[in-house]
């Protein structure tokens, strides 16, 4: 069995896979790993598929400062090497990018999950700190993306700034009207974030020619999201993961034979 993480900005995805799929995940902060909380996390995780140790571990990160940490981690407790996604080493895709190494290892193991799941061209819709789209063309070449402010970063910079502004949690709205403060932000947040993506969305169709093309959604609000837009056809939470078990496995063909 491999250990899968990847690494965002406020969450820490983890999972166990094998040559198969995921067998299990956890979320954690990503301020563990630099802490040296994470420790606990990954052993229960282990412990729930009753391994010991991986044979190695596949990883993506948006957080340099936390790479070490865990690379250390991982050596020195779980015995495990690791084999880390990014421009260079990435599998599954073709790159049709100016410059490459600015891409987000998350966004090339979206593309990854998506492209081998649905075929290209397909867009992933990923709901995380930020609202990234990412777009696979029709040669399956990662071409590029949109990038917009998470629906949280939003509402906590509302509150933030103003005085009068509570901190919210993203909920469904009841209501387009909001009858009081959380109402009227929630409102904003949700219905203004779908139309954002719906439009985004139409112009991408257009411009890729592409009148039916795939539209998949990933993150912690995803599946909230896509209950009320027919655009957004499918949610898969583990599709993160899901590119790295797939980029590990040509990567290093050697530890799914353990």
């Amino acid at each position: 069995m491999v250990l899968l993480v990847d690494i965002g900005n406020t969450h820490t995805h983890a999972a166990v896979a094998t040559a198969d799929g995921i067998v299990t995940d956890i979320r954690l902060p990503s301020e563990s790993l630099a802490f040296g909380k994470a420790e606990r996390s990954f052993n229960k995780l282990l412990s729930l598929v009753k391994v010991e140790r991986p044979a190695g571990a596949v990883f993506c990160s948006v957080v340099p400062r936390f790479n070490l940490p865990l690379k250390r981690m991982l050596r020195a407790h779980l015995k495990c090497s690791t084999w880390q996604l990014t421009s260079r080493t990435v599998t599954g895709i073709g790159i049709d990018y100016p410059k490459p190494s600015t891409i987000g290892a998350d966004r090339l193991a979206n593309a990854i999950a998506a492209n081998a799941r649905f075929g290209p061209p397909v867009i992933v819709v990923d709901f995380g700190t930020a609202v990234t789209f990412d777009v696979v063309d029709a040669s399956g070449n990662y071409t590029g993306g949109i990038i917009a402010p998470g629906l949280s970063a939003m509402t906590d910079y509302l509150h933030e700034k103003t005085a009068l502004l509570p901190l919210i949690k993203i909920a469904e709205p009841e209501s387009v009207v909001g009858r009081d403060t959380r109402g009227a932000m929630l409102s904003g947040a949700v219905y203004g974030y779908r139309g954002l993506i719906g439009e985004l969305v139409r112009k991408l169709k257009r411009e890729l020619n592409a009148p039916r093309l795939p539209v998949v959604a990933t993150g912690g609000c995803a599946a909230l999201m896509a209950a009320k837009m027919p655009v957004i056809r499918h949610v898969e939470p583990r599709l993160t993961l899901e590119g790295l078990r797939l980029a590990g496995q040509v990567g290093r063909p050697a530890w799914w034979r353990t």
